[in-house]
């Protein structure tokens, strides 16, 4: 993302998950706030003054009318139904953490999401730290405070430009307690960071994490850079070109196969990689809500293997 600017793939992605939310017939997923913390005229703006301009000028068009043009949009991309399936799976993952007694909730790399406005009431104990880029922190805490909207109590935000502190080194300067379990999810991320960066941040969660805390983590196939290695190639390449065009383009991803290996030697051990396929199969085997996986996205659920400290 360019310095000084809000992710513009992050406001995207909380839109998406309120659109699914209102307007699939079976939602997976309830999470409305995307729609007070990213209205359609923001969204828009940010796009309109990304490198292409990808939506063009907005105009004198009428809210609600910009809304349902924003909303047609971004339900027809091909990254709609990842953000769905992967936020789903880590909210599931994180239920089953909470239940064994976990009380710290990490997420790497924060954007829009809402889980600290929405928590549900066996995680109100659950202390939520929120790590993500300054920019785009500070306009969600913006968007809050214009909406009025309280945080509640345990939620900490920490301004951090990951791309140069450590995840570790972040967290040090709150009341996060390395000597306890934790949970950490890392979304719609790696794919945008180089390979020796995604990998320096895994090492830091495993080092700053006690045995037995997990984190689940989304990620590209590494053939998937090669066009021929996706099942729908064209729909690949559309979401490529899609990003691209708004100053955030596809870097590195992870090979499968390998992905075990290289977790281990940062003293990670993966305990479930599943595809957007796969993911469609478990929360949607019946295709009710007419989401597409085009066979390019990963998420991994990995558990940190011992002290690392």
């Amino acid at each position: 993302m360019e310095e000084r600017v809000a992710s513009r793939t992050a406001l995207a992605t909380a839109r998406m998950r309120a659109i699914h939310t209102r307007r699939d017939p079976l939602p997976i997923l309830h999470d409305p706030w995307g729609d007070q913390l990213v209205p359609a005229s923001l969204l828009v703006a940010a796009i309109d003054s990304s490198p292409q301009g990808a939506a063009g000028a907005r105009g004198d068009v009428a809210e609600d009318m910009l809304a349902t043009i924003t909303d047609d949009y971004l339900r027809a991309s091909p990254a709609y139904t990842n953000v769905i399936a992967r936020s789903r799976y880590t909210e599931d993952a994180l239920a089953a953490a909470i239940a064994r007694g976990v009380r710290q909730y990490v997420l790497v790399g924060a954007g829009f999401d809402s889980y600290a406005l929405r928590r549900p009431p066996q995680a109100r104990a659950v202390e939520v730290f929120e790590l993500d880029h300054p920019a785009t922190q500070t306009l969600k805490r913006q968007r809050m405070a214009d909406c009025g909207i309280e945080p509640g109590e345990g939620v900490h935000f920490v301004a951090a430009d990951l791309a140069s502190e450590r995840v570790g080194d972040a967290l040090s300067r709150t009341t996060f307690d390395a000597a306890r379990p934790a949970f950490f999810s890392w979304l719609g991320v790696t794919m945008y960071l180089t390979r020796e960066a995604n990998l320096a941040t895994l090492g830091s969660i495993a080092r700053c994490s006690a045995a037995g805390s997990e984190l689940v983590f989304s990620y590209t196939d590494q053939h998937m850079f090669e066009a021929a290695g996706a099942p729908d190639a064209a729909l690949y390449e559309e979401l490529k070109q899609s990003v691209s065009s708004l100053g955030e383009p596809f870097v590195s991803g992870f090979h499968p196969a390998e992905l075990p290996r290289e977790l281990r030697t940062l003293g990670l051990e993966l305990e479930e990689d599943m595809s957007d396929i796969q993911l469609l199969q478990r929360y949607d085997p019946a295709g009710k809500n007419g989401l597409k996986a085009a066979g390019r996205s990963h998420i991994a659920r990995v558990r940190v293997r011992g002290g690392q400290h």
